[in-house]
């Protein structure tokens, strides 16, 4: 557990611990959230690639990919096609 105290702006200083095993360094944003009356945070561009990877579940099959290495062989004939080489 590790305690944290806020300042008369209302802002709060995350440990070092803590931003260090979140990733977190001066800049990056965080988003605070609720749930059944208890509050935490997590890196906001983490929290934003686990929901489009979790946006993106099934939709390489659906699209008839048997596997990762024919889908990354397609984007590449889509990036010659869209650089024009």
């Amino acid at each position: 557990m590790e305690l944290a105290r806020i300042s008369d702006k209302g802002q709060i200083t995350i440990p070092a611990a803590i931003r260090d095993k979140m990733k977190l360094k001066a800049g990056d944003k965080i988003v605070i959230l609720e749930e059944n009356g208890r509050f935490y945070f997590e890196n906001s561009a983490a929290l934003a690639f686990r929901r489009a990877e979790e946006a993106f579940i099934g939709e390489a099959e659906q699209a008839g990919f048997q596997s990762e290495d024919e889908m990354q062989e397609y984007m590449k004939e889509i990036r010659k096609e869209v650089r024009g080489y």
